[in-house]
């Protein structure tokens, strides 16, 4: 197995550590991930509410929270710390600058397209940029407005398919159609960014996410044309993950039938795992009464059945009767809480004797 690079960032393991927020994946995990040869990701969703002991306005917490997180990852860590971004964040823009002026080694950024990502770039910053997509057609979309408007070729891609946790980017039917599952999506993918690298003579390497949960998992799309995967839901049930123990047990102590797909006031389908409040939510008797933060550019809080941020939120502090987790499709096989050096040991193990 080849070392896995993005650009001049060089990993040791072909593991990109999913983001994943409400708090889920902060500067501990991160740290920890980057700390054993992966890519560590920060996710900076709902960092506002986070850091609220820093600023009573929203926003400015958010930035302040996300400069607090990279600085104690990096102090934290000697590998290499991403930001996870959604491009749907009312916030996107501050949370892109602040991850280049604090100096983040990677941004990805998905739940949209990213195409004015460039923009952003500081003279002498060496922050990375990955977009997140969904399909061939969305990959090229960002390549061609790029390298057009900025001259500037994505440094990877994340492919994410549709057994992927938190928000996807798949109208409700495909995400049980085959036609759209990873294994299809990838190979046409690999193809046609083949294309694009020989035209601008570079090297783009495709990490495939969504669903992946072991060893066996990564060979497979790593022969399929793969630089990197990655996963997000296996370092959850990890010492490290920054979530509540209360939210790392709900994965432990959940069936595959509790993993179902829900609709976010997002505007997007997503994967997670049954609580009372989605119970509630079913039920029709959750209803935001305000807007608080107005944290998503696409969410209308008097046709939204919930505050999303604030589910989540709660989730990431172990209250399930308010929120509920987030989870990829397979996260019902996690059985106990164990570091990210033995969960990135098993995987590479696994990896080795497939």
């Amino acid at each position: 197995m080849s070392n896995f690079s993005i650009g001049n960032l060089n990993l040791s393991v072909p593991i990109v550590q999913g983001g994943m927020g409400v708090g889920i994946s902060l500067s501990g995990l991160a740290s920890a991930v980057a700390n054993e040869g992966g890519v560590g990701v920060i996710s900076c969703a709902g960092l506002g509410l986070l850091y609220r002991k820093f600023s009573s306005d929203y926003n400015e917490a958010s930035i302040l929270g996300l400069m607090e997180e990279l600085k104690l990852a990096k102090e934290k860590a000697k590998g290499v710390i991403g930001v996870n971004i959604m491009v749907a964040l009312t916030n996107f823009a501050d949370m892109v600058k602040t991850s280049i002026s604090s100096k983040a080694d990677v941004i990805f950024a998905g739940a949209g397209l990213p195409l004015d990502l460039p923009s952003f770039l500081t003279k002498g910053c060496t922050t990375k940029l990955v977009p997140i997509v969904s399909s061939t057609r969305a990959a090229l979309i960002i390549c061609e407005k790029w390298i057009k408007n900025y001259n500037y070729v994505p440094d990877a891609i994340v492919l994410e398919g549709p057994k992927a946790g938190g928000h996807l980017g798949y109208k409700l039917d495909q995400i049980t159609d085959e036609k759209y599952s990873l294994e299809e999506l990838l190979p046409d993918l690999v193809k046609n960014i083949k294309i694009v690298e020989e035209q601008n003579n570079c090297k783009i390497p495709i990490i495939a996410g969504g669903g992946i949960y072991n060893g066996t998992d990564m060979k497979k799309f790593l022969d399929m044309g793969a630089s990197a995967v990655q996963i997000g839901s296996k370092f959850v049930t990890t010492d490290e993950c920054d979530a509540s123990l209360a939210f790392k047990e709900t994965y432990i102590n959940s069936k595959e039938s509790d993993v179902e797909i829900i609709k976010s006031p997002v505007g997007m389908p997503g994967r997670a795992i049954l609580s009372k409040f989605l119970e509630r939510v079913k039920a029709g008797t959750e209803v935001p009464k305000a807007c608080p933060f107005h944290c998503i550019k696409t969410c209308d809080y008097t046709k939204s059945p919930y505050c999303i941020i604030k589910a989540l939120y709660n989730a990431y502090k172990g209250n399930f009767s308010k929120g509920y987790a987030f989870a990829g499709s397979n996260a019902f096989r996690a059985e106990k809480i164990i570091s990210v050096k033995e969960t990135i040991k098993n995987l590479m193990d696994e990896f080795r004797r497939s």
